[in-house]
Formats: structure tokens, C-alpha cells, sequence
């Protein structure tokens, strides 16, 4: 397991301060801000520490409200909204300075057999077949911003299919792009845990295809400012988050200074395992 992945699951480590109240730390982000994904994540592990372990993540609808702080530690609050035979139903408000930064409202179910279909996976290349960020960043960007990002998402395997926008910038192309990632070791046969890295990953690249359609590079290169407003994520399979996952992403619309990306995960031998569809903020600098 890498350091940066002990590091991730260290900060996935909630420490609980009082019934439903859990609080978590931050790590350094390359915006001067906290990671939306790690506030997802987060806030997702202390939903689920509020939950029979029976009862599985199936759906997650979330705001960001205010920027993180990443210098102070967040409060989270949990509110055990309804048990039901089938059914548990949490709302999490995430609190920094005194204010809320991120609202999470999630569904945990038992399982249960039911009717079964799904679309095909599309066509993707071999994950293996591709460079790895570090190998692939530097080709891209300058020296110190590619070291940054690497090491920001140290804890991930992320590998692109096609150039990223930042590798594009000036060359609108079609909004749709494809990411293999896993985590950068083996993790624990805990489906909560699973749940939280995926969750984690795929705050990352989703608002990549709004920029392709446009032939921005993004915030790596800032020629876009932005931010996520809200995440949601519908998980249908088991899946493992260590083991290799086809993010397929596309924009179907950018509008008033918000952008639209959606999404299938798909595992490697063809199960669709997630659905998520976020909006941000997508800015262009005066």
C-alpha cells in the first residue's frame, strides 16, 4: 500500500466526539481549499458508522455550500433520519468555523434480489496499456504544477484513455472522456470503505468534459475557474475500488457559469456499479 493511500484512509478515520458526531482533518489540496471528494468521503463514513453494517450505501445526493477550510478540522453532524425494514436514510451537515460547508443525504439498504439489466460497457482501452499520471502529467504541464498534482491524487491510480484537457487547451473537442483508476494498494473487504474511495476519485475528473467542448485546460492551467455545487452517485453492484474501474464521462450541457457532467463506473469485466452526475461552477477569468 502506498503512503499517500495510508494517508487517505488515515483521514477516512473519523474520530467520533459524541453520538452522530464525528471529526475529521484535511489534507493539502493544490486549490487553497478542501478537496471536495475528501468532504464527500467523509461525510459518507459518518453516515455509514451510523448503520447496521448489513445495510449497504445505495444512493447519495449532496451540496457544497462554502469552501473548506483545510487548516481546521470539520465537524460532522449526523441525523438518523428514518430505519425502515429495508431502508436507512441519513442526513450529514458538515460544519467549519461555525457554518455549514457541505450537506450529504444518503441511502443504506439490505440486500435483496430483484429484477436485473444494465447498459453495456463502451469500448475502452486496456488500463495497463496506459501512462500513469506521473508518467503523463509531465508530458502536459509545467514541471512543478505536474509534481503537485501527482502528488495530490498520490493515493490514486489514475489513468487517462485521451489526452486531458489541459493537453488540448485552444482544440474544442467532444465532451466525453474516459478514466481507469484504482487505489494505489489493496484495501479491506469492508463495502462502506469501497464506497468512500469511489466516492473520493470521482469528485476529480467528472467536470473534465465540460472543458474538452470548450478547449479549456482547466484549473490546472487556469484558464477556468470553478467548483463543484452538487454530487450525486446511485450504486447498483459490488465493486472494488482497488481493483481497475472504467469512469466513462460526458457533458451534456454547460450553461450561466455552471457545468453539467454525468457519469457511469463500470468494473473491468463489464458491471455497472455507479452512476454520478455533478454540476460546478465553470468560470472563465475576466
Amino acid at each position: 500500500m502506498s503512503e499517500a493511500l495510508e494517508g487517505l484512509l488515515d483521514l477516512l478515520d473519523l474520530e467520533q466526539i459524541e453520538q452522530d458526531y464525528f471529526r475529521g482533518r484535511s489534507k493539502p489540496s493544490i486549490v487553497p481549499r478542501v478537496f471536495g471528494g475528501q468532504v464527500a468521503a467523509q461525510a459518507l463514513v459518518a453516515a455509514g458508522r451510523t448503520v447496521p453494517e448489513d445495510r449497504l450505501a445505495h444512493s447519495l445526493h449532496a451540496y457544497f455550500l462554502r469552501a473548506g477550510d483545510p487548516g481546521a478540522p470539520i465537524v460532522y453532524m449526523v441525523d438518523r433520519i428514518r430505519d425502515g425494514k429495508s431502508f436507512t436514510t441519513r442526513r450529514v451537515v458538515a460544519v467549519q468555523h461555525g457554518q455549514p460547508i457541505f450537506h450529504l443525504s444518503a441511502s443504506f439498504q439490505t440486500y435483496e434480489e430483484g429484477l436485473e439489466h444494465q447498459d453495456d460497457m463502451p469500448p475502452a482501452p486496456d488500463p495497463e496499456t496506459l501512462p500513469t499520471a506521473a508518467e503523463m502529467l509531465p508530458r502536459h504541464l509545467p514541471a512543478d504544477v505536474a509534481a503537485r498534482l501527482v502528488k495530490a491524487r498520490g493515493a490514486v491510480d489514475l489513468r487517462y484513455a485521451e489526452v486531458p484537457p489541459w493537453g488540448s487547451v485552444g482544440t474544442p473537442r467532444e465532451p466525453r472522456s474516459q478514466v481507469w483508476f484504482r487505489t494505489n494498494g489493496k484495501l479491506a473487504d469492508d463495502p462502506l470503505l469501497h464506497v468512500c474511495l469511489a466516492t473520493y476519485v470521482s469528485d476529480m475528473t467528472l467536470l473534465d468534459s465540460v472543458l474538452l467542448a470548450h478547449g479549456r485546460g482547466g484549473w490546472a492551467v487556469g484558464d477556468v475557474v470553478g467548483a463543484s455545487l452538487d454530487h450525486a452517485m446511485w450504486f447498483h453492484r459490488p465493486f472494488r475500488a482497488d481493483e481497475w474501474l472504467l469512469y466513462d464521462q460526458e457533458s451534456p450541457s454547460a450553461s450561466g457559469g455552471r457545468g453539467l457532467g454525468q457519469a457511469r463506473i463500470y468494473t473491468q469485466d463489464g458491471r455497472l456499479a455507479i452512476t454520478v452526475i455533478q454540476e460546478g461552477v465553470v468560470r472563465v477569468p475576466r
